[in-house]
């Protein structure tokens, strides 16, 4: 249902207030419908000719489920990593991170983690095998809408009426390894509308913080999607919870100058930091190109926030969307001396950029990180 005047967007919004405080949000219900059988909030970077890139890939191909499954067990996942199994899908939690680990390749795991994402009410914007990246397009969690009398009387008649001004969008990387299983990580990104004047007469799209309780819930879910029940499921989840205090916390990240230079400071040995510093990327934007897990640099594209300017409601409604500017491409270090990571930034080439661009990553990077 369209609306003519900025008016009639703010007494709706008033009006969806009013009717919320009739009941209570089912906050422990999921239910998306794809934003993109709507309009979509953001159109991604086009990633459809970006080339294969060697490191990415990983000699030797595939191995067994069950030779992988042995090996695993008997071997760790890096420090203060703790691990809850079952069959040959793992998940592995530390501090408040937390991934699957699969002793299957990325080409047998595709198809099947993009069906997940179907099967859960999204459409993908972003489908790129080579990269090992999935992202969805913006949804609407739409079991936030109050489940009042009026909307259950007349049900589809007015449920176009309804939004809850949330919109989220959810990023899968699954990340190949030396052994030739993968690691799967589900990232959260969130949007909130509000009004962008004191008239509240016409809204704007902002960024809202990520949601790691959604996150969790999702891989919770990708487990059964990958043969675990669903009882199964939520006992691992409830198991990793409990015995999340023994692996060590996260310590915040520090900003510092590395040879003059902005840079973020991790008290973590190199696996812990690279992880963090590979969700953190995915949870602020970034496209992750390729990664060269040797040599700690990961090699990304980004489009900065404040350049993606949000058309609001009618905006939207009327197809105009905001114009997209061309990437620009990275490379995001990680060394490590013993329990102490830096993380800078360089150009694309491998040269020092700017320190304004330096700095605006950094900051991007220690929001998520501190």
């Amino acid at each position: 249902m369209h609306f003519s005047s900025a008016a009639s967007k703010a007494g709706l919004l008033t009006v969806t207030v009013a009717l919320s405080a009739c009941s209570a949000l089912q906050e422990d219900k999921i239910d998306y419908r794809s934003a993109s059988k709507g309009t979509s909030l953001e159109v991604p970077p086009d990633l459809t000719q970006l080339p294969q890139e060697s490191r990415y890939n990983v000699p030797g191909g595939a191995v067994s489920a069950n030779a992988m499954l042995a090996s695993q067990i008997q071997r760790g996942q890096g420090e203060g990593v703790a691990r809850d199994q079952l069959a040959d899908v793992q998940l592995l939690r530390d501090g408040s991170l937390r991934w699957l680990s699969v002793p299957r390749s990325a080409d047998v795991l595709w198809d099947p983690v993009r069906q997940f994402w179907m099967d859960n009410g999204f459409a993908l914007a972003m489908d790129q095998p080579n990269l090992g990246i999935m992202e969805t397009d913006w949804a609407e969690n739409r079991a936030k809408l109050p489940q009042d009398f009026i909307r259950n009387t007349l049900g589809r008649l007015l449920d176009s009426l309804y939004s809850t001004g949330e919109r989220d969008k959810f990023r899968t990387r699954l990340e190949r390894r030396a052994d030739g299983g993968t690691d799967i990580y589900i990232t959260h990104r969130g949007m909130i509308e509000e009004f962008s004047n004191q008239a509240k007469d016409t809204t704007t799209w902002v960024p809202r913080p990520a949601d790691p309780e959604l996150e969790t819930e999702f891989l919770r879910r990708l487990l059964v999607q990958l043969g675990t029940s669903e009882e199964q499921s939520r006992a691992i989840v409830a198991s990793g919870a409990e015995s999340a205090q023994g692996g060590a916390p996260f310590v915040g990240a520090t900003r510092v100058q590395v040879q003059g230079a902005p840079a973020l400071e991790l008290q973590d040995g190199f696996d812990r930091a690279w992880r963090r510093v590979g969700t953190a990327l995915d949870r602020t934007g970034f496209t992750v190109e390729d990664r060269d897990r040797s040599q700690g640099i990961y090699f990304v594209r980004y489009v900065p926030q404040s350049d993606r300017e949000q058309p609001g409601f009618f905006g939207r409604v009327l197809g105009r969307g905001a114009a997209v500017p061309a990437p620009v491409k990275y490379r995001v270090v990680v060394r490590s001396e013993g329990a102490l990571s830096h993380v800078t930034v360089l150009s694309e080439t491998g040269q020092p950029v700017s320190a304004e661009q330096a700095d605006s990553i950094i900051g991007l990077l220690h929001e998520d990180l501190r």
